[in-house]
């Protein structure tokens, strides 16, 4: 009876207390595909924020975290809904940072993420789709919707006078979200889209696709694509058969490879990628330094991302994604303390003291509608070779 007492006394006094943990967060992104140069970057981008909450000792009790890296490959569903079900079933992690692309993220959000009641935090899938989809309060994206960006191709392109493009898209989820929300936002504004026509990745040779874009003709060629793969064939296809010298590029294409693969072959060429000119944008590539590329797109998203997910566990009190998914939206918004990259172990501070937290971070974070970044992008052209950023918006 004493022993059954004491047990049950003990049980009393644990209920409300936490307890330390080792959380696992899964890191799924394109380690191999059409944007394996991204990633690397991106990955680094979320692994800092785990390690400064691991480091910090004050999440739930001191627990720890340790990411769990898998490939999506950007395009193999079934491989990526695979990678995802090894993270769930044999990792146990406590939520996902991605997936990247937007079919391989729907066919994860659909297949894994909802039946298992995991929470899943993009910094890249872009997808107008995805705004949509069925998630049950579990699918957060640090990254605008594509709505946005076609918004935001207009209005580059309409402010260098280019009135009339040929449109080439990666025969995809992302690739043909965005090319059908550019040319609503750019034949709304006055804009010619002489034709919108698919390519598929993994080709030789773009000769014939190029040839159909320059029948149609167009001052710029805009490639929604992806740069280690077809979009990258396209553009060298058209440059070598003199059918086009300049390009408008989203954020698929933009990356150092970029660069490395055309220099000055694209010299005068446009595009935009989610970005911001922030306090802490500013920060994050101080806290990067040398380590890794603070500026490739989509690493200070994942940075966001997976400081979003941890804040949220704070929050709630739990690592239970049933129980904190309702706390990310909260964490990411005002009102609340404004938290800037490196400043998580005084977000937990400020959590787990019952405060409230407004999330900065990287991106000047504002999650808006089902849980998406409101959007904010940098321009880019290609000056002498080289990427460089004429403003934000």
């Amino acid at each position: 009876m004493k022993k059954l007492l004491a047990a049950t006394a003990a049980i009393a006094l644990g209920a409300g207390m936490a307890s330390a943990e080792d959380i696992k967060i899964g890191v799924i992104l394109g380690f191999t595909g059409p944007i394996e140069s991204l990633t690397p970057s991106m990955a680094a981008g979320a692994e800092l924020a785990i390690k400064e909450v691991s480091d910090s000792g004050l999440l739930l009790d001191g627990s720890t975290v340790t990411p769990v890296r898998a490939d999506s490959t950007c395009v193999d569903a079934g491989a990526a809904t695979a990678a995802a079900e090894r993270l769930v079933t044999s990792e146990g992690v406590a939520g996902i940072m991605g997936a990247d692309c937007s079919g391989v993220t729907g066919a994860i959000l659909s297949n894994v993420a909802l039946p298992n009641g995991v929470v899943m935090i993009s910094p890249s899938a872009t997808s107008p789709a995805l705004s949509t989809a069925e998630d049950n309060g579990l699918f957060f994206r640090t990254a605008p919707s594509d709505a946005r960006q076609g918004v935001v191709m207009t209005e580059v392109l309409m402010e260098n006078g280019i009135e009339e493009v040929a449109v080439t898209y990666t025969n995809n989820d992302y690739g043909k979200g965005l090319a059908d929300s550019f040319q609503a936002a750019y034949e709304a504004a006055g804009g010619t889209v002489t034709i919108n026509a698919a390519h598929e990745d993994g080709k030789a040779d773009y000769s014939a696709e190029v040839g159909a874009l320059a029948a149609a003709g167009g001052d710029r060629l805009v490639v929604a694509g992806y740069v280690d793969q077809g979009g990258s064939g396209v553009v060298r296809a058209a440059l070598d058969s003199g059918a086009f010298d300049t390009f408008h590029f989203p954020d698929g294409m933009i990356s150092a490879q970029l660069e490395a693969n055309f220099g000055d072959e694209i010299e005068g060429s446009t595009g935009q990628h989610p970005g911001t000119d922030s306090e802490g944008a500013t920060i994050f590539a101080e806290l990067v330094g040398d380590a890794f590329d603070s500026t490739s797109p989509f690493t200070p998203e994942s940075y966001d991302a997976a400081a979003l997910m941890l804040l949220a566990m704070q929050a709630a009190g739990s690592s239970d994604p049933s129980v904190y998914k309702d706390k990310v939206m909260e964490v990411a918004n005002a009102p609340g303390e404004p938290i800037l990259p490196g400043e998580l172990a005084k977000a937990l501070e400020i959590l787990a003291q019952g405060g409230d937290v407004d999330y900065i971070g990287a991106t000047a974070v504002e999650l808006i509608g089902g849980g998406e970044s409101a959007g904010n992008y940098r321009q880019i052209e290609v000056k002498d070779g080289a990427i460089s950023t004429v403003k934000y918006r």
